[in-house]
């Protein structure tokens, strides 16, 4: 018989254990996903002889002044995967969701497949980004690290319209993986291997980045930004009033 749960403490060692199985994540990215982000009334699962059977995480991000949530690593176990686990959990995510406030829900699938799934249970394409790659070229922008605190006020003041703010535990998770840079004009969440530079977010000003690439002595840049190209995130509205967001970025992948 199938139960459904919030992510209580005792069940995190069987979440994480499924969350391996399921994504391939190493142990230090799920320390600093269980030291920085996580919470259980943030999570429901699916119990099946007392043990966990599906899970999802979500991350609290708001647009307009309207609570949203990020839904975040939607899995089932492989040997329970086809009997239509994931989406019983979602749908029971809907009402909790619903019934603690939420105006609306948001993920980012990452396969065509999931696209297609998320669809037949009510969730449209909402939002799209640009992503690129460039060299470096003179000259080198100014360059400031800062912390979360004053990131998430610069972001703000940076983000389209109807961007989807993302602060909180999820600055606090992001902050394991990358670091923040400030510019004139920009804020970058960026991590860098070797002499190449990953931008999770780029925000503000584009045309920085060849600068940014210049400034922290890399070969090349992958910079994903607000703009057009790439479909990104799906929304699922909870209730009548819930916004369209025009801009999603931090997708933690």
């Amino acid at each position: 018989m199938s139960m459904f749960s919030d992510l209580k403490e005792a069940l995190v060692p069987e979440f994480r254990a499924l969350w391996k199985k399921a994504f391939g994540d190493d142990d230090v990215f799920l320390d600093s996903f269980f030291s920085t982000a996580f919470a259980p009334h943030r999570g429901r699962c699916i119990l099946e002889e007392g043990r966990v059977r599906a899970v999802l995480y979500w991350f609290d991000v708001s647009c307009e002044d309207r609570k949203l949530a990020y839904v975040y690593a939607v899995a089932t176990a492989p040997d329970y995967r086809g009997r239509g686990l994931c989406r019983a959990l979602v749908e029971d995510t809907k009402e909790i969701l619903k019934t603690r406030g939420y105006d609306g829900i948001l993920l980012v699938p990452q396969e065509e497949n999931l696209i297609r799934l998320y669809e037949k249970l009510g969730f449209s394409p909402c939002t799209e980004v640009s992503e690129f790659v460039c060299g470096p070229q003179i000259p080198a922008v100014p360059l400031h690290k800062v912390d979360a605190s004053d990131y998430a006020l610069r972001r703000r003041a940076l983000l389209p319209q109807g961007g989807v703010i993302q602060e909180d535990e999820n600055l606090a998770f992001l902050q394991t993986q990358a670091e923040f840079c400030i510019g004139p004009g920009f804020a970058a969440a960026i991590n860098t291997d070797g002499d190449k530079l990953h931008c999770m977010e780029l925000v503000g000003d584009p045309g920085a980045a060849p600068g940014i690439v210049m400034a922290l002595g890399c070969t090349s840049g992958f910079f994903r930004c607000p703009g057009k190209g790439k479909p990104f995130s799906m929304l699922y509205p909870l209730t009548a009033n819930c916004p369209a967001p025009t801009y999603f970025g931090l997708a933690f992948d």
